[in-house]
This record gives C-alpha cells, structure tokens and sequence, in this order.
C-alpha cells in the first residue's frame, strides 16, 4: 500500500476504520483492504491525489454511504443510485416505479 504519502489525518481514519471493521468481525486482510479503499478514495475527493476515477469523485461519500451500498447486503444501491441508471438507459415511466421496480427494469 502506497501509504507513505498519507498525511498524518488520513494514517488516523484508516487505523480508525480498520479498528471498526475488525471489531465487526472482518478478517485483518478485508479489514485493511477496505480502509484502504476507503481512505484512498476520500483522498481523491478531496484532491490529494494524482490519479482518481470518476466513480471516486461523482459517486456519495463513503462516510455517508455506510452500508448502502455495502457488497450485496443492506439493500445494494439506493434508490436515487437505480433511478439515475434508469434515466441514462431511458426507461420510461421511472418515476413512478419503486426501488425493486428499477431494479428489475435496470437489469441487475
């Protein structure tokens, strides 16, 4: 991992969301792996970093996504997620349908 060039407050978050996964019972390596994830991606958000990809910076934040969009638990992608995707593939009649409505008129 490239955390030689974290600063001092990115070390911090990424002991302290690696402390909170293992404590929910992750294993060292996912715990790790997900900090690192984590902390990689608020660094591009906030532009402290070379390289970022459009889902780092366009997508919600990690501190307020929680388990929203967590693996396949908790609901996988919200409903304003499903909606977008609905609109850029044009279905028509998306708002009136609920989130297990677009999910199946999404296709996923």
């Amino acid at each position: 991992m490239p955390r030689g060039e974290w600063s001092a407050k990115r070390e911090r978050q990424y002991d302290h969301i690696k402390a909170g996964l293992k404590e929910r019972g992750h294993s060292t390596d996912e715990a790790e792996e997900i900090a690192a994830r984590t902390v990689n991606k608020e660094r591009a958000r906030h532009g402290e970093s070379r390289e970022r990809s459009r889902t780092s910076t366009q997508d919600i934040s990690s501190g307020r996504r929680g388990g929203l969009r967590s693996h396949r638990g908790e609901g996988g992608r919200t409903y304003d997620q499903l909606y977008n995707e609905a609109k850029e593939k044009g279905i028509k009649g998306r708002s009136k349908m609920n989130k297990a409505q677009l999910e199946k008129a999404v296709g996923r």
